[in-house]
């Protein structure tokens, strides 16, 4: 397959070249909505955005994802392609998370389209998704055989579980897919790439299970598959036992080990993935060149995102700054 990565990665180093610089990101932070929409006019984002609506903004953003990234597996054929939409197909699982999540919160249509950004599912599909009442009627929509979000969801919505019992479900459905696929197709950092994820995954769960208050059945909340976080440790934090987090020091995860909050730990968190992801990136003849770009785009539509936000509600820049420049 290394002949398929030298063109793949070819592509990807171009178009690597055309990412959105930090001076954006700094003039954004305290600009205007119309200097803001003008300041993105001029970035590569430039031929998407249609008009100066904020829904221009995200039309923008959607359109150039799909552009840039979408048509990455259609590069290449055979188990390059099954490798290269791994990380999209992790896409559909944050996408899928957010439709329940809007649903379940009273979010409007509009709302919730404006976070998702890329996936493999059909645009028609999603926006069914997007209209429809809750939690069980988008698994009725969600009808694709043998995906196995579309699976997950069918079987958690029966007796109606909480928000956050529906996303341990999907998450453990698309992690145990995703690390079968990455052994099976023999990519070692893809399989070591996702089992740092289910780390982080477990850790956020437990963290927002300490803030509900930790449920006698804790195993049920852990996805099996990571390597740094016992279910020991899982355990102990979700019951408001932060001294576990000591654990991870001597971990990729320990960066996250000092947070106490949950909006400290997914910034922590973010950060060691990227920096995992961007170590994929020096194998010139793997795929973690493109690996570590779909994040970084999937990473600067999200921060475009939310300066566009911060800018049509002149809010402050101390209000979003912590999160994009992070």
């Amino acid at each position: 397959m290394a002949a398929g990565y030298a063109y793949l990665n070819a592509r990807v180093r171009s178009r690597r070249s055309q990412l959105v610089g930090e001076g954006f990101f700094q003039q954004a932070l305290s600009a205007s909505f119309s200097d803001f929409v003008r300041l993105l006019g001029e970035t590569v984002y430039g031929p998407d955005l249609k008009g100066s609506s904020l829904a221009d903004v995200d039309r923008a953003v959607s359109g150039h994802f799909g552009r840039t990234v979408g048509d990455l597996p259609g590069l290449v054929t055979g188990e390059l392609r099954e490798v290269v939409s791994l990380p999209l197909l992790r896409a559909d699982l944050v996408n899928l998370k957010a439709i329940l999540r809007g649903k379940m919160t009273g979010k409007s249509a509009e709302e919730i389209k404006a976070t998702l950004v890329g996936g493999t599912l059909p645009e028609a599909l999603v926006n069914s998704m997007l209209q429809a009442s809750d939690a069980a009627s988008v698994a009725q929509i969600l009808q694709l055989p043998g995906n196995p979000l579309a699976r997950a969801l069918r079987n958690a919505v029966q007796g109606s579980p909480d928000l956050l019992a529906l996303e341990v479900a999907l998450d453990r459905e698309f992690f145990a897919a995703a690390l079968a696929k990455a052994k099976k197709l023999r990519e070692r950092f893809l399989a070591s790439y996702f089992a740092l994820e289910v780390d982080a995954t477990n850790l956020a769960t437990a963290f927002k299970l300490q803030a509900l208050g930790a449920p006698a059945n804790l195993e049920a909340y852990f996805i099996p598959g990571g390597t740094h976080l016992s279910i020991t440790a899982f355990g102990r934090v979700a019951q408001g036992d932060f001294a576990a987090m000591d654990t991870l020091n001597a971990t990729p995860l320990a960066p996250a080990a000092s947070a106490r909050t949950l909006g400290e730990l997914e910034r922590a968190l973010r950060k060691v993935l990227r920096e995992k992801a961007h170590q994929g990136s020096l194998d010139s003849l793997g795929p973690g060149l493109a690996l570590d770009y779909i994040r970084t785009k999937e990473w600067e539509a999200a921060r475009i995102r939310l300066l566009a936000r911060r800018a049509y509600y002149n809010l402050p820049a101390d209000a979003v700054e912590k999160e994009v420049m992070a």
